[in-house]
């Protein structure tokens, strides 16, 4: 009976994951199709060449939490046991950083350019509690520049 029961929640994660991770990608796509002109490096401002008046400089940061499934931890342990890549929580690791790069780049609408791009990721995961779920937290910053006409 314990088995089945956890067939059936396997199967209702891998399933109810899938479609979510689908969803979420899709959104990326579009909403990073929408901000493809508009740039963002990760050198700073002394490397731009532009003659152009600097009107205003602001910080922009984006961040963004993204939980594994039980299906990815469950699939993740049985790899770790053999060892090899865990390209389970690798899709979680994209999503993240694709989500905070966006959140970045749109809370710097109006400006010219993003300087100075970083990214720093965290896995968050409760060492006491072998039944948490890890999550990959990540955080997007950069100097947003707006230049005069």
């Amino acid at each position: 009976m314990d088995l089945l029961l956890l067939i059936i929640l396997l199967i209702v994660t891998f399933c109810s994951g899938s479609i979510i991770e689908k969803r979420h990608f899709k959104n990326l796509v579009s909403r990073e199709k929408a901000l493809l002109r508009f740039p963002t490096v990760s050198f700073g401002a002394k490397k731009v060449i532009t003659n152009k008046k600097i009107v205003n400089v602001r910080m922009v940061c984006g961040e963004a939490v993204i939980g594994a499934d039980y299906f990815k931890c469950f699939v993740s342990n049985i790899k770790n046991f053999f060892g090899g890549r865990m390209t389970s929580y690798e899709s979680v690791m994209d999503r993240a950083r694709r989500e905070a790069l966006l959140r970045m780049r749109e809370s710097a609408r109006g400006a010219s350019i993003i300087l100075n791009a970083r990214i720093e990721t965290v896995m968050v995961n409760d060492p006491k509690n072998p039944q948490s779920v890890p999550q990959c937290a990540v955080m997007a910053y950069g100097t947003a520049v707006t230049y005069g006409k």
